[in-house]
């Protein structure tokens, strides 16, 4: 399937509904912090860690569609200095938050 395709079946899937997506940031460790500390301002921005391994930073957002996601990561994230790398996945199914089991 090509990238288009694979767009257009998320954008039709997802429609309007709310998207939640969890974003891994490797980025300039210099820049860590201020990175971090930026992101977390974000009303778009649930929770934000710095965390060790592969990548350094990872932020769960949510968002009013998948384009307000895709919006965000071309127009918020991608001009931001100090990113090297990211990867977003979307939530699908969500079966325990905050400590309770979602039926």
């Amino acid at each position: 399937m090509s990238p288009d395709g694979h767009e257009q079946d998320l954008s039709q899937y997802y429609a309007q509904r709310n998207v939640e997506a969890i974003i891994l940031l490797k980025v300039d460790t210099q820049r860590a912090d201020e990175i971090a500390n930026h992101l977390t301002r974000l009303p778009e921005i649930r929770h934000s860690y710095l965390v060790t391994g592969e990548d350094d930073i990872v932020i769960k957002a949510q968002f009013g569609s998948y384009k307000d996601l895709k919006n965000f990561i071309i127009k918020t994230l991608a001009p931001l200095e100090g990113i090297i790398d990211t990867k977003t996945m979307m939530v699908v199914t969500t079966y325990k938050e905050n400590g309770k089991i979602i039926e």
